[in-house]
């Protein structure tokens, strides 16, 4: 077959996993193809809450400040009693650390979350094409053959790689005949976006936690006149979605008649499911977000995994196109499939304490305590016994450059590339190369540990380097006298030295 490609990637599906991996192909100006099958965005405000490690990629992609401006914190929880009075849980509210600049999930309707990535996509010169559906493709040693089905007819086109980020009914899964073993919970709920009247926006409603036939849930939609309606329903029957019918609904549930749902924007009744599919990767073909796992909405940890597989996936796409050993690949399913099942053990295990009535939330579902230690892609040498490892998040530190301006190291990784940080090393003793760049501590570094944040997160000995991944995830850390073995860490993942054995000056 022909080798013409008339992209590097196809991406099926533009929801937040699609968008996620289309942003980060742009900005490393890797030619994709981006469709989704709706004839237009998504309404619903389904996966609304926005997890601290998330920031952190929202804020490498640079969207951070206009998903916190389209969205806003969580109100305090207010539980409402049979006699109508209630209690109301505080919110908590834990304050940045040098570490951990963002540590309260956000409250963003999906919808808001997504027509902001969608903006950063056109400014990259990139949109989503709607209306256009994957009917078939086939694969070889070479690429992928897809055939496009839109309005304007069929399409024929031919791609390097193709990712399916088609959702939990994902078409590019079942082509592949890929397993999706899993379980019906035994859960089937309602999720509406409606406007209302009765209730004010300064708290999250809640009646008759602990029961499941009767609880409801109204909450305020941060940066909308929303709110989101949440209730099980019975696994049988037809459910009244209308207005009319969701007013029913609240009246019998609440016992008030004073709130009045005047119109929906968004309604969906579904069951819930907790599936993991078997394989992310078949040759040239990957699954990212819900095409590779569902789970029930407790915890908010949906979108965020969906977000995070793109940002693995797409660094490691660029690097093999651009030269990288294909085997690289294998890391992406390594790494996030392991994530992927620990997030639905969570997600159900909340689910559980949710059916009696326990909503609390820990540091659990921030997401910033995951990482990759078993990783083919972690190197130590020599091992070390604690602290930071090969593998870990890489921790933020408040930094001076040498000139004298505060700055982060997260301002350092921002961007396609790698990041090289020697601690009191020689600067040269790692030869540059497009990709990665050097940044040192010490006498005659380039930045300064004014406040000792650097040298407390990331516990290095003098001679030390640490390689940060585009992800921000620590690739490896090597002693002066392993360099070589960083060196071949660094071929391994593409970023070759142009001119070996020359130092720069």
């Amino acid at each position: 077959m022909t080798k013409h490609f008339s992209a590097d990637v196809l991406i099926c599906g533009a929801g937040a996993a699609g968008l996620t991996l289309a942003i980060d192909l742009a900005r490393r100006g890797l030619s994709f193809r981006l469709i989704e099958k709706l004839d237009g965005p998504f309404r619903g405000s389904r996966g609304k809450g926005i997890q601290p490690r998330t920031q952190e990629v929202f804020e490498d992609l640079g969207i951070l400040d206009r998903v916190v401006a389209a969205g806003g914190l969580y109100p305090p929880q207010r539980e409402y009693r049979a006699d109508g009075s209630y209690a109301e849980l505080p919110v908590e509210h834990e304050s940045p650390t040098p570490v951990e600049p963002h540590q309260l999930p956000l409250m963003v309707p999906q919808f808001l979350t997504e027509g902001v990535m969608r903006e950063r996509l056109t400014e990259l010169g990139h949109s989503p094409a709607f209306g256009c559906e994957l009917v078939g493709f086939e694969q070889d040693a070479d690429g992928v053959t897809a055939r496009l089905s839109s309005q304007a007819g069929e399409e024929t086109l031919r791609v390097r790689y193709l990712v399916g980020a088609d959702g939990g009914r994902s078409f590019v899964r079942q082509a592949l005949g890929i397993g999706f073993p899993g379980k019906t919970l035994g859960v089937r709920a309602v999720v509406a976006d409606v406007v209302l009247t009765g209730l004010g926006r300064e708290a999250w409603h809640r009646f008759n936690e602990g029961a499941m036939d009767a609880q409801m849930s109204l909450c305020p939609l941060a940066g909308t006149d929303l709110f989101q309606l949440q209730a099980p329903i019975p696994l049988e029957g037809d459910i009244d979605l209308s207005a009319e019918g969701l007013t029913a609904m609240v009246a019998g549930r609440t016992g008030r008649d004073d709130i009045h749902i005047h119109s929906i924007s968004w309604a969906s009744a579904f069951n819930m499911n907790a599936r993991l599919a078997d394989r992310y990767r078949v040759g040239r073909v990957l699954l990212v977000g819900d095409a590779a796992h569902v789970h029930p909405p407790t915890g908010g940890q949906g979108l965020n995994t969906s977000v995070q597989d793109a940002y693995n996936l797409g660094w490691k796409l660029a690097a093999v196109a651009g030269g990288a050993c294909e085997t690289l690949l294998d890391s992406y399913e390594e790494e996030r499939r392991p994530i992927a099942a620990d997030m639905l053990g969570l997600a159900t295990k909340l689910l559980d304490a949710a059916r009696q009535g326990d909503m609390r939330r820990g540091r659990e579902v921030h997401q910033l305590d995951l990482g990759y230690p078993g990783s083919s892609l972690a190197l130590e040498q020599p091992e070390r016994a604690g602290g930071l490892l090969a593998g870990d998040r890489a921790p933020d530190a408040p930094i001076m450059g040498a000139s004298g301006q505060p700055t982060r190291l997260f301002e350092r990784f921002k961007g396609a590339h790698w990041t090289l940080l020697g601690y009191e090393v020689q600067r040269h003793a790692v030869l540059p190369r497009s990709g990665l760049h050097i940044h040192t501590f010490g006498v005659i570094g380039d930045l300064l540990d004014a406040g000792g944040h650097f040298r407390e997160a990331y516990a290095l000995a003098s001679g030390d380097w640490v390689l940060i991944r585009p992800d921000g995830y620590v690739g490896a850390i090597v002693a002066s006298g392993d360099i070589e073995a960083l060196e071949r860490y660094l071929r391994t993942v593409g970023l070759v030295a142009p001119f070996a054995g020359v130092a720069s000056t």
